[in-house]
């Protein structure tokens, strides 16, 4: 099928609360307009060269999301234009993105990533790290940067009790921080579900969902 109708058969099975990302990571720009032309405005990367690339090539009421590991010295490549960083997961790094977002005064959206897979290949801070991260000082002198809720990663893995498992910590995650709702920390998104799991995802509490390959088809990574 198309691009257009793969958009069209997944967009029919979500909820009105459900964000769709269209993960476009190493897809040709042909590709994103294909689905940009068919109403997709969302599209997510993981590298920042390759978003900004897409950035300046394509239409500019596209809200781009980096759902990638970011490098803090990579943050001033996108700073001016990012809608969504999803993938935050310490201070440092929060600090570098109020640093730039102040640079071209904006406001960026930020999630924090929470690991709740067992694999160590995962990355994120541990529930505990962000109630204390979000109640500190340092957080609370941030004015460029807003959490607005969290992200995470399942494990890779054909055992669905154990994805579901995962995906209901980072729903009790949320739950149990958003208490403490601030000036820069408003939750509203629990970003979880990929193309092999955002059914069950969104069963258990997400509001927004990462889909590739079910709207691209399987990515070139020899690019």
């Amino acid at each position: 099928m198309s691009i257009k109708d793969n958009l069209k058969n997944i967009k029919s099975t979500l909820p009105k609360q459900v964000t769709l990302v269209a993960v476009s990571k190493t897809k040709p720009i042909s590709d994103v307009l294909e689905a940009y032309n068919a109403g997709q405005r969302i599209f997510g990367e993981n590298k920042i060269q390759e978003m900004a690339a897409k950035y300046e090539a394509l239409p500019k009421d596209i809200s781009w999301h980096m759902i990638g590991h970011v490098q803090k010295n990579k943050v001033k490549y996108m700073a001016s234009f990012v809608s969504l960083i999803h993938g935050v997961e310490n201070l440092k790094l929060l600090e570098e993105i109020n640093k730039q977002a102040l640079k071209h005064d904006r406001i960026i959206d930020c999630l924090l990533q929470i690991k709740i897979a067992s694999e160590d290949s995962k990355f994120g801070m541990t529930p505990e790290d962000a109630s204390f991260l979000l109640q500190s000082k340092p957080f609370s002198e941030l004015k460029n940067i807003r959490v607005i809720g969290l992200m995470g990663m399942a494990t890779f893995t054909e055992d669905e009790n154990k994805i579901k498992e995962e995906f209901q910590l980072l729903k009790h995650t949320f739950d149990s921080l958003k208490p403490l709702e601030s000036f820069n920390f408003k939750p509203e998104i629990i970003s979880m579900g990929m193309s092999g799991d955002y059914q069950l995802a969104m069963a258990c509490g997400s509001t927004m969902i990462r889909v590739g390959s079910s709207i691209f088809g399987e990515r070139n990574y020899s690019i």
